[in-house]
């Protein structure tokens, strides 16, 4: 499920209150912790059986906050000689009559479970078809599964509102099915009646309003896609709409559309809603086109804190562009190809985390990108994808799915998810990597269907032409991540040029150690040269010819790799240079229009001579552009400040970055003018 707005309970307190609008899987387990639920175990439903159409035709009665249901399931057998059924449905209902062909069917209801005596026997592939009539109040187990509920229009006025959230287990508590993500029904209808106050939302197309006469409107929405039990909902208050449209060729277009509380629908809230256009074609160009094209996109507003990627059409407590990225790439990525079952549910919210950071490099610019990867995440300093992966405990792959935290846990099925996709993006290079989304989304075997993380694995090795067994075994099925530390030596002769590189590992995880090419960068007086070395071992040593005298090693310059560095030296062929580095906070911060920025290089006792190193200090904005270089030069240990004027620049954030040697450092400040 979606933006959850969470981010493992070490950060919450401090991104809640600044994030929690932005992040699906925070919002998720905060409410979910709210309404103080509990979980039920997910097991693979009627394994007899294969949906292939669902019908809810619903009452929905708000004053007694009560549902009169008709469902119609169509499924085929998947065996010879099947003479009965079952579907999930909890026991706060009452099931009127189970019929077929207007013939009633023996049933049994009982723990949650509707068993069915079908009116023959089925061979395989026979069509079986049942209608289920039932009543009831609706339970709202998980992140509220389905929600009788109101909004505050203003300090006096409140209106009513009504939202289902089913995943990853709460479909059976508003309709029967077959309650996994692994069976997809091939298509679905959804009929809402209700008090002519609502407008009514679901997934697909809209067929038709019909007024009853009767104070109340039936809507008629057409899903004509393969779908899981969890994405199919419905949202109902009095909208207010907006619409645009994505056109994407001659003949691929629709429109995109919008259902906001009426008070919220102000010129704001138009341009945040307008940016779904520009990612839908970003999004389109990137991993193909948009899954469901001939239907629609949009959002229906609803009184949860994130966000939830209910097919066609997110239910969206905010509008930033975070969370209007992420539940957009989920159209693909948990919607197009769903998670077979929710212990591979980082192929739902890990693709699209790492979808929040390439719509910002393809609005921004890569410098946003490595802001968000590297740096900080929505706004927040203290807090990268990568600083947050390193939280995650346990393997990516969920190994207890009886609980929702565990299933939807930040930094471990969003961030450090979306970091083996960056990780991924590293080793097998651009082109590849994007080749891969695109395949991996119109694989005939998977799309519009479900896939596991060896179906992924699949896809990558076909496109990549390379074994990543080591990859995704560590990564996924693995926990933790390396600590590197490293040496190097100028082993230059007369007539050569040459570095040693000595590379060690460490990790409390499993595996004992990580197979990982790593990237090198090796720095001369005026040239440098990126090198890959493939580490696959606690222990190595490389040899590396070059044509120039090197002077300085940059260990994974682009931070491709979730790791920890330990005593990382940069050395030449006489002495060890420590790290014992420091930047001090700038002052004042905020300022206007200069500021100082102090730096300490340190001073290795052991070494007489040769103690200088090459410094650079630099000033980027938000969006990772250079914008000032400071200090560019060879510096001997010291204490030093160097003054930052800014009077030709704009207020906002601004990061200040010192390199010396392997040391680097980059920290924020704010000009207020």
């Amino acid at each position: 499920m979606k933006y959850l707005i969470y981010i493992t309970f070490l950060f919450s307190a401090l991104l809640f209150a600044q994030t929690s609008k932005e992040h699906c899987s925070l919002s998720k387990i905060n409410h979910f912790n709210k309404l103080n639920k509990t979980t039920k175990l997910n097991y693979p439903g009627d394994s007899r059986i294969d949906v292939t159409y669902y019908k809810l035709d619903l009452e929905i009665i708000y004053s007694s906050k009560k549902i009169i249901g008709k469902v119609t399931v169509k499924a085929k057998s998947l065996e010879n000689n099947l003479n009965e059924i079952f579907l999930d449905l909890q026991n706060h209902f009452t099931v009127d009559s189970v019929v077929t062909n207007g013939n009633l069917l023996a049933n049994i209801f009982e723990n949650s479970k509707l068993n069915i005596i079908l009116d023959k026997s089925y061979n395989v592939d026979e069509e079986i078809f049942v209608t289920i009539f039932y009543n009831g109040s609706p339970g709202s187990s998980g992140f509220g599964s389905f929600e009788f509920n109101s909004r505050d229009v203003n300090d006096t006025t409140s209106a009513p509102a009504i939202w289902t959230l089913s995943e990853p287990y709460g479909a059976s508590d508003w309709w029967p099915c077959k309650d996994t993500p692994a069976d997809k029904a091939d298509s679905s209808d959804v009929w809402i009646t209700s008090d002519e106050q609502f407008v009514s939302v679901s997934n697909g197309t809209l067929e038709d309003v019909i007024a009853n006469g009767d104070g109340t409107k039936t809507f008629k929405w057409k899903n004509h896609h393969p779908i899981s039990q969890y994405l199919i909902s419905l949202a109902m208050t009095n909208y207010s709409i907006h619409k645009n449209y994505f056109k994407y060729s001659a003949t691929d277009s629709m429109e995109v559309i919008h259902y906001n509380y009426p008070e919220n629908l102000d010129e704001n809230r138009k341009a945040d809603l307008d940016k779904t256009v520009e990612m839908l074609e970003v999004f389109s160009d990137l991993f193909g086109l948009y899954p469901f094209i001939d239907e629609k996109y949009g959002h229906a507003e609803f009184g949860w804190g994130g966000g939830m990627e209910h097919q066609t059409v997110s239910s969206m407590g905010s509008f930033g562009e975070s969370i209007v990225a992420h539940e957009l790439a989920h159209q693909w990525f948990g919607d197009k190809v769903t998670c077979k079952d929710w212990q591979n549910i980082w192929l739902n919210e890990g693709f699209a985390t790492y979808s929040e950071s390439l719509w910002l490099e393809a609005k921004h610019g890569k410098g946003a990108y490595d802001n968000q990867i590297n740096i900080e995440m929505n706004g927040n300093p203290n807090v990268s994808w990568i600083s947050y992966a390193k939280q995650a405990q346990g393997s990516i792959y969920v190994q207890d799915i009886s609980s929702i935290g565990q299933i939807f846990n930040g930094a471990r099925s969003y961030a450090k998810g979306g970091i083996v996709l960056h990780m991924l993006r590293g080793v097998v290079g651009d082109e590849n990597f994007f080749n891969i989304l695109k395949t991996y989304v119109a694989d005939p075997k998977l799309a519009y269907g479900v896939a596991t993380t060896e179906d992924f694995q699949r896809v990558c090795e076909q496109v990549y032409g390379n074994d990543l067994s080591y990859f995704f075994s560590e990564w996924i099925y693995g926990t933790g991540f390396p600590t590197y530390s490293f040496d190097w030596i100028n082993s230059s002769s007369v007539n050569n040029y040459e570095a040693k590189i000595t590379l060690s590992q460490t990790s409390h995880s499993n595996p004992e150690y990580f197979t990982m090419p790593v990237q090198v960068k090796i720095n001369g007086a005026n040239k440098d040269t990126l090198v890959t070395l493939f580490n696959d071992s606690n222990n190595q040593t490389f040899e590396i010819d070059l044509l120039f005298n090197p002077t300085g090693i940059e260990f994974d310059p682009n931070n491709w790799i979730l790791k920890d560095l330990s005593n990382a030296l940069s050395v030449d062929s006489e002495n060890n240079l420590p790290i014992e580095f420091s930047l001090s906070q700038n002052y004042p911060n905020p300022f206007n229009p200069t500021t100082v920025i102090q730096y300490k290089l340190p001073r290795n006792e052991k070494r007489e001579t040769k103690n200088e190193m090459h410094v650079q200090l630099k000033i980027y904005d938000v969006l990772g552009n250079e914008v000032s270089t400071l200090v560019h030069n060879k510096q001997q240990p010291g204490n030093y400040e160097v003054k930052f004027d800014a009077s030709n620049l704009s207020s906002g954030v601004y990061y200040y970055q010192l390199k010396a040697g392997q040391f680097s450092e980059t920290r924020k400040m704010i000009l207020l003018r």
